[in-house]
C-alpha cells in the first residue's frame, strides 16, 4: 500500500512536554490509517525535558513508521523549530503536529484525499476542543473563536493576510510550498504565513464539516485568543504594532503576486494609522475608518480607546476572550 501512497511527513515541535499528553499524541499518530508516514520530532532546547526521554517514549508508541528525534542547540521558538523541520524533512506532504493534541485515525487520509481531489496546495479541517483533562469543551473551534471563518477557493489572500483560518495542527500542505515559504515571516505564526503563501499561489480548501483532531486548549497555548493582552498598552502592542511588523516584513521580503502586494500596502497604511492614532495623532482617525473593511470591530474599538475607561476596556477584553463579542 505504501508504494501507491505518497509520503506524508509529520513535523512535531516539542518544548517541555507533559509526557502523558505527548504519549496520547504519539499513540494517535501510530493509529493513523494513512499507510506511508514518517515522523520528525524536534525538541526546542527544553531546559528540563531530556531528549532521551522523548526518544524513548516515541519508540514505545510509534512502531508502524520511522521517526527521528533531534534537539535544537538553542531555543528557537515554535516558528524557528518548525522552519528547521520544514527545511530538513522529506516527503510530498507535510503535516504539522502539536505535542498535546489527539488526532483522529482518519485525519491524514481525509486531508490527503481532499488535497488530490481538489488540486489544492493546502487543506485544513475543523477540530474538537478539549481541556487539560481531555473533557470536550467545544465541538468546533468556531464555538470559542466567534470570528473564525473557514474559506475555500483561490485568491483567499485578500482576507487571509489579516485573518487566518488554517490552524497548523489541522492542516496538510504540499512540501514544495512549505519549503518555498522558508524563511518564515518572524512576526507571524508559521501556519498563518504558510497559508498566505499557498493562497497566493493556488487553491486552499477548508473542511469545516470535519473535526479531525482533538485540540487541547490550556493556559500555555501559544495562540490563545488575545494572548499577552491585559490593558491598553499591551493591546496596541499585540494587535497593532506586532501586525505592523509582520506586514513590514512581508512588504520587504515576500515575493507575492501584484494583487497581494497591493493589499499588503493598503494594510500597512491602515495599521500605521492605527498605531499613530493610539499614539495621540487624532488626524489618523480618518484613515483608520477609511480602511475599516480589514477589521471593522478593531477599528471601532480603537477609535473609542482614548475615551474608554480602563475598567470598561477590561470588560471588553474579557468578553472577547469568552467569545461573547
Amino acid at each position: 500500500m505504501t508504494e501507491n501512497k505518497p509520503l506524508i511527513s509529520i513535523l512535531m515541535a516539542v518544548y517541555e512536554p507533559r509526557m502523558d499528553w505527548l504519549r496520547e499524541q504519539l499513540l494517535s499518530l501510530e493509529a493513523q490509517d494513512y499507510p506511508n508516514l514518517r515522523l520528525y520530532i524536534r525538541d526546542d532546547a527544553s531546559p528540563t525535558a531530556a531528549v532521551e526521554d522523548i526518544a524513548r517514549l516515541a519508540g514505545e508508541c510509534v512502531r508502524s513508521f520511522p521517526f527521528t528525534v533531534e534537539r535544537n542547540g538553542e531555543n528557537l521558538g515554535s516558528n524557528g523549530t518548525f522552519e528547521r523541520l520544514v527545511a530538513e524533512a522529506e516527503g510530498e506532504y507535510f503535516a504539522f503536529c502539536d505535542q498535546d493534541d489527539v488526532w483522529r485515525p482518519e485525519k491524514l487520509s481525509v486531508l490527503q484525499e481532499t488535497m488530490e481531489r481538489e488540486n489544492a496546495l493546502l487543506v485544513c479541517s475543523d477540530m474538537t476542543i478539549i481541556d487539560e483533562t481531555g473533557r470536550v469543551t467545544a465541538e468546533s473551534i468556531t464555538e470559542i473563536r466567534r470570528h473564525h471563518v473557514f474559506r475555500s477557493g483561490e485568491g483567499l489572500w485578500d482576507t487571509l493576510w489579516y485573518a487566518n483560518f488554517a490552524s497548523g495542527c489541522a492542516l496538510l500542505v504540499r512540501s514544495a510550498e512549505a519549503k518555498r515559504a522558508v524563511p518564515f515571516d518572524p512576526y507571524m505564526y508559521y501556519d498563518h504565513y504558510i497559508a498566505l503563501c499557498c493562497a497566493d499561489r493556488g487553491r486552499v480548501i477548508s473542511l469545516p464539516e470535519r473535526k479531525l483532531l482533538l485540540h487541547r486548549e490550556h493556559g500555555s497555548n501559544q495562540s490563545s485568543l488575545l494572548r499577552g493582552v491585559t490593558d491598553r498598552e499591551s493591546y496596541i502592542r499585540v494587535r497593532v504594532e506586532d501586525k505592523l511588523r509582520a506586514v513590514d516584513w512581508l512588504c520587504g521580503h515576500f515575493p507575492g503576486s501584484p494583487g497581494l502586494m497591493e493589499r499588503l500596502s493598503q494594510g500597512r497604511i491602515w495599521l500605521d494609522a492605527r498605531r499613530r492614532y493610539a499614539g495621540g495623532d487624532r488626524s489618523a482617525a480618518k484613515t483608520v475608518w477609511k480602511y475599516r473593511r480589514f477589521g471593522p470591530r478593531a477599528a471601532a474599538l480603537e477609535l473609542a480607546l482614548p475615551w474608554l475607561p480602563e475598567a470598561a476596556l477590561r470588560l471588553v477584553l474579557n468578553a472577547a476572550r469568552k467569545n461573547r463579542i
